[in-house]
This record gives C-alpha cells, structure tokens and sequence, in this order.
C-alpha cells in the first residue's frame, strides 16, 4: 500500500532491501535503495515515474490497491532509464490510452526500450499541468544525469519531485529525511553523486541556480531513491552545490594494490610522513583488491589529493588499480593532486604509467612518484616516510 506524503500526494514505490548492485555490478549498494513513485490526487489525478523492470507486477498490483488504474489522468515520466519506467508496460497494458509527459529525448528513449506507440505528450522548461487546485510546473534537466531527466514542480503543496537529482541508494521504510541516521544519508547522498552525476558537475550547478532564480516556495525535495527532504530541504541543495564545485576536504587517500606486501608496506610509510608533517589531514589507505570501487572513489573525491600505488607486474600494473583508473578517468574530477608509488623487481614501469594515466585523467601530477626494489627495508621505508612528508608539504 502507499504512504501519505501530503493530503494530495501518496508514495507508492518500492523499497529493495536486497539490492546490492547497480548498473550491472558498476554502482555497489550496500544500504539497498527504493524506487519512488508519487500519485498526485487533485481534481485530475498524475502519477509521477514508475518502478524497476523486475518489480513491474507488484508495482502495478500495489498501485491498483491505491487507486482505480483508469483514474489516472497523466503519467509523468521524468527520466526513462529502467529503475524508472521498468513499470510502465505493465502499467499500459491496463490502461493504453493515458497520455505519458514527458521531454522529447524522453519519448525516444521509451520508444527505444519498449517499441511501443503510445499517447506521449513531450515538455520543455516552463510547460505547466494544472490538476486543479495545484499545478505541475515542469523543469528540463538534461544529463542529470541522462539527456531526457527532468523535474517536477507542484505547487500548492510546494513539492520539487527531482528525479535522480539530491537521490541516493538508500533503503528503509522510513520516508522523510528525519526519521533516519542523517550520516549513513548523507554517505550515500555523496557515493550517489560521486559515482553518477561528478561528470555533469557544470550542469548540475547551472540547472540549481537556474531553479533557484524561480524563487519557487520548497517545502519538499522528492527524488526517485532514498528518502524524501521534507526537513530543510534546502539543506541537499546547498550540499549539491558545493559538492559541483571542486570539492575536497582536508583529506589524503591513499589507494595501492600488492602482491607480496611491498607495496602495503610503501603506502603506510608514506602516510605515516603525511600524519607527521600534518597532524590535522586525515589520512585514508584503502587496498584496490579488497575494498569496494565505488567506496574508494567515494574517499578519491573527498581528497585534496590522493596516491595511487601498485607493483610492477607484466611490465603492467594490476587489474584492481586499472579498473579503477578508468572510473578516475571517467568520473572527471577537477582541482585533484595525485602520484604514484610501487615496488618492482626486474622491471619498474608501473610508477611511470600510472602517473601517466593520472595525467591523462586530468589529475595535476604533484611529483614523479616513488619506487622501491623488491621489499623495502627500514631505510627504504624511511624514504617512503620522508617521501610523504614532501608529498603533504607540497600541496
């Protein structure tokens, strides 16, 4: 059944406590998630986004005990990706005839999943819905992170239903923002828009500001996963802001592969260097093999500046530090200082080509890095110490 948001406004989702990964296995998320679905009640009746493929039956069975399914007016689909619109053939074979909004883009995109000829009814910035006593107010917002997305504006009740923007992978059957730990929200507010919207930084702050000159009263934020901002809402919007604008606090990681132990050994000599010339940098080593990608992407882009270590292998590096080097790339962080470090024994070409890939990843390159033969004795780790110091002074 739904939960009652506002008098006019019910969620009917989904909570998936058992989702783990995302995008394949390209997003890890080990708090679960939910897909968001809003009905809107008013003298017309809007239903806004749907839910993932594999829960299309329960979505529309839920909904029917909601409401009867052909007193739906409108569909607003705000981004056709499947967590989105994985529903919507189902939803359709009940009732064909109801017009879908969405943007164009949207339209293409919907008709290139699922071959299907329906009433779509395509929006641009500034196109309104009335419902009646409230009125949707739609809002484009390409690449937020696909080039159909879009939001929703209700007014009246004063509701931004904003898609994938200010979401995160986080399930619990709590729906509003104070009802939950606000640091496990916040980790995962940040993992979501590390992972997927970092590369659309310059837009998502364009399209904030460009919402934020609307002068539109907030008095909730509804995404399409995670809780609802219902106290201070603002409170994600400045967060976004600030997280579009180069972040970084005052935090160095260090992420390394090894195979012997060598290289372990490097990055906790240089990060005890790090401590010892700044006692208040928080210092972070996360093993590539080990720890999940996207927690340590998570730590990359809090960083001030981060090191990335690896062995020689194959005249290479690993395939833990490669996968991850092509996600840095990807990702497009800005105003990030980096170097390399490793260990090798007949051949030493890793510390070279990581720093290489580094640079081509947009990452300002602080030094040549460090290497050391075979396994660091007490004076090569008194190097690796020494090399941290600099390292941190450099910055």
């Amino acid at each position: 059944m739904g939960k009652q948001i506002t008098p006019k406004v019910t969620w009917v989702g989904k909570i998936d406590w058992e989702l783990k990964t995302f995008h394949g296995d390209e997003l890890s998320t080990h708090k679960g998630s939910s897909y968001n679905s809003y009905l809107i009640r008013d003298e017309k009746t809007a239903l806004i986004d749907t839910s993932w493929i594999p829960y299309d039956k329960e979505f529309v069975n839920n909904l029917k005990q909601e409401i009867e399914l052909n007193k739906i007016d409108y569909i607003i689909m705000q981004h056709n990706e499947c967590d989105h619109s994985g529903a919507l053939v189902e939803l359709m074979r009940e009732i064909p005839n109801t017009p879908i909004y969405c943007t164009a883009k949207g339209e293409a995109i919907i008709r290139g999943h699922y071959h299907k000829d329906w009433n779509f009814v395509n929006i641009k910035t500034g196109d309104t819905l009335p419902l009646g006593e409230t009125t949707l107010t739609f809002v484009e917002a390409p690449m937020l992170h696909w080039p159909d997305t879009m939001f929703t504006y209700m007014s009246g009740e004063n509701i931004l239903f904003s898609n994938d923007g200010f979401g995160q992978h986080f399930a619990t059957e709590s729906l509003f923002n104070d009802a939950v730990d606000s640091s496990e929200v916040y980790y995962e507010a940040m993992k979501y828009y590390c992972n997927i919207l970092n590369l659309f930084s310059p837009m998502v702050t364009k399209k904030i500001k460009e919402i934020l000159a609307m002068n539109l009263p907030l008095n909730m934020i509804c995404p399409s996963h995670g809780i609802i901002w219902k106290d201070n809402p603002e409170q994600i919007v400045e967060t976004y802001l600030k997280w579009a604008d180069a972040y970084q606090e005052n935090q160095i990681t260090l992420v390394y592969d090894t195979m012997w132990q060598s290289t372990r050994l490097m990055a906790q000599a240089i990060a005890k260097g790090i401590q010892e010339a700044d006692g208040n940098v928080t210092v972070k080593i996360l093993n590539a093999a080990k720890e999940d990608k996207n927690d340590i992407l998570t730590e990359i882009f809090k960083s001030k500046a981060f090191l990335i270590g690896c062995p020689t292998i194959n005249n290479g590096y690993s395939y833990a530090i490669a996968g991850l080097l092509e996600m840095i790339k990807g990702l497009k962080f800005k105003k990030k200082k980096a170097a390399a470090f490793g260990s090798y024994g007949w051949s030493g070409d890793a510390v070279k080509q990581l720093t290489e890939k580094l640079q081509n990843a947009g990452i300002e390159i602080v030094n040549d890095g460090i290497r050391k033969l075979w396994v660091p004795d007490n004076a090569m780790l008194e190097d690796c110490k020494e090399y941290g110091k600099e390292f941190v002074k450099s910055l």
